[in-house]
């Protein structure tokens, strides 16, 4: 469990740092992180032909790089799966949906992040639950336009919250920021810069 708290320990620094995380959905967008101010990168695309020398990248460019298990393609979203990309690949964390894997991933000692996408009321409710049984180290709620749901939840769960999704402009991450947000993902290059 020491290397939880060293990732976290990183994870906490730079986004303390830098709020602003670089959401890098299509692979020619991995340069540009790079070149970015953002300390942490979400990986939102992958193979197994690819992740390992996108993960090398970051972190030769000390970059925080946080793997998305749900959008990589050739894996499973299974455990040995997680344990695969953990052992080979040593990301500094994973975000994924799925609260299993995230039970997984904290036994293997990985940084955790929940991604939670709300629709309505009933997801709301749903994932709210879901990340009290999990206790992920963060919780990424989609859109992230709705600061009301953010301060809502973090009051409720006292789990740091990343909102993503839909950020258009520097008042989306003023707003969510001061909603009780620690952290915006953005695939918007210009907001990487603010």
């Amino acid at each position: 469990m020491a290397e939880v708290k060293v990732m976290s320990n990183i994870f906490y620094e730079n986004i303390h740092y830098n709020p602003i995380i670089a959401a890098v959905k299509h692979l020619d967008m991995l340069d540009s992180a790079m070149e970015s101010p953002c300390k942490i990168i979400f990986l939102l695309t992958g193979n197994i032909f690819n992740l390992e020398s996108m993960i090398e990248i970051a972190k030769e460019g000390q970059k925080g790089i946080f793997v998305h298990l749900d959008l990589m393609e050739g894996f499973s979203n299974d455990i040995v799966s997680l344990q695969y990309i953990h052992e080979k690949f040593n990301p500094d964390g994973i975000i994924t949906t799925k609260g299993n894997l995230v039970k997984h991933a904290k036994g293997m000692g990985m940084f955790t992040i929940q991604r939670l996408f709300l629709l309505d009321s009933m997801s709301l409710e749903t994932g709210k639950k879901s990340i009290s049984h999990t206790r992920p180290d963060a919780v990424e709620i989609l859109p992230g336009i709705i600061p009301k749901i953010t301060k809502d939840i973090h009051r409720e769960i006292k789990i740091p919250i990343i909102v993503g999704g839909l950020i258009m402009d520097k008042e989306d991450v003023i707003s969510s920021l001061n909603a009780g947000a620690v952290g915006i993902s953005t695939s918007n290059k210009s907001i990487w810069y603010m």
